[in-house]
């Protein structure tokens, strides 16, 4: 017994030695990591800046706390505009934005975010992860030091607030208007005048009269903005982008320094808000939209010949676009295909299911 007695306690003795050697180097294969994420949403929009806000927060939680990230408003690390530049060059290792506010820099960044008339949500996610498009996308990147990964989706969105009515085609012309990226382009061709501007500027800008209408997500952000104060006017659909892909442009140094833990419980969280930031924003906007119209907002539907005319535009500018651009052409005929195949399949299944069911409950309301 008092050998035994000897052999367990011998045992106890050593194995609280490993552990004491075992934790030292566990700490210094998991070093504590802290990261600032510069976003483009003001802190009043729970939605989108609280998805970035629940992301870091999930990176912490998947870690133990050793990877924290802290998210900052739009502006306060640099302005929105050099939100691209400042992660390619290191100044911040990572940000939480529509990566089509960048399409001066690089057309192609539009299909991270989406294009005119192009596909939802759910399809884009699709390519994305197994139609090839996050290689075709981190070869684009790479090139600006950047790996890319999606953070989440708006959806389709809402086609802008205007001060005054679009009855046809020739309302646009020289009508000033607060959009971004790619959709911006095809108003140029329109006729129209587009207009980058901060979110946080954007119901100043309305308010004053500098511009004449103005874009930027749906009804419930839009409604956190004020925007219905200052235009009475609401249009859709959100024609400028089929849905709005959020990305997390990450420094490509930082990311590679990761440990494949750290690296694993981010892309996990970023799938994670890729699905809830969705689910939010559709639980949301039906509430505020019939809010915004109870309060006065003139709901009306862009007129077919804005439309065409709208979406023939788009098909010439990314022919365009494929001539001035080798990232451009590189990836838009994989894009282009994976469009094609998608609507084949939800022509037959989805759509036509949707379509029925929402006439059906049409009657009924």
């Amino acid at each position: 017994m008092e050998r035994r007695s000897f052999l367990l306690k011998s045992a106890t003795v050593a194995g609280a030695g490993l552990a004491a050697v075992a934790a030292p180097a566990i700490a210094q294969n998991n070093p504590s990591v802290r990261w600032r994420m510069s976003t483009g949403w003001p802190k009043s929009l729970d939605t989108i800046y609280g998805s970035a806000e629940a992301l870091c927060k999930r990176v912490s939680e998947l870690t133990e706390g050793k990877f924290e990230i802290r998210a900052f408003p739009g502006g306060e690390l640099v302005p929105y505009a050099q939100n691209m530049d400042a992660i390619s060059n290191g100044t911040v290792e990572c940000n939480h934005v529509l990566s089509t506010a960048f399409v001066g820099k690089n057309t192609a960044v539009t299909f991270d975010t989406g294009l005119s008339f192009g596909m939802n949500a759910r399809q884009h996610n699709s390519w994305v992860h197994f139609g090839g498009g996050l290689q075709l996308l981190r070869d684009m990147y790479s090139q600006y030091n950047i790996v890319n990964f999606v953070a989440g989706n708006v959806g389709v969105q809402m086609g802008g607030w205007f001060r005054k009515e679009i009855k046809d085609l020739s309302s646009l012309q020289g009508l000033k208007m607060r959009i971004g990226g790619i959709g911006g382009m095809v108003l140029s061709k329109l006729g129209a005048v587009p207009q980058q501007i901060p979110p946080s500027d954007i119901y100043s800008s309305l308010e004053k009269g500098t511009i004449d209408a103005a874009e930027w997500i749906g009804p419930y952000d839009d409604e956190k903005l004020g925007l219905n104060k200052v235009a009475p006017f609401y249009y859709s659909p959100g024609w400028f982008e089929g849905s709005a892909s959020l990305t997390t442009m990450v420094n490509k140094d930082a990311w590679e320094a990761l440990p494949a833990n750290f690296k694993a419980a981010f892309e996990t969280a970023c799938n994670e808000q890729t699905m809830l930031s969705l689910a939010k924003y559709d639980a949301l906007n039906p509430a505020a939209l019939r809010k915004l119209v109870a309060e006065g907002a003139k709901l009306r539907y862009f007129p077919k010949d804005v439309m065409k005319a709208a979406y023939d535009k788009s098909q010439e500018l990314w022919a365009e676009l494929s001539e001035s651009n080798a990232d451009f052409a590189k990836i838009y005929p994989s894009w282009k295909a994976f469009q094609e195949q998608e609507a084949s399949w939800f022509r037959v299944a989805e759509s036509a299911l949707d379509n029925f069911t929402f006439s059906e409950l049409g009657k009924r309301s």
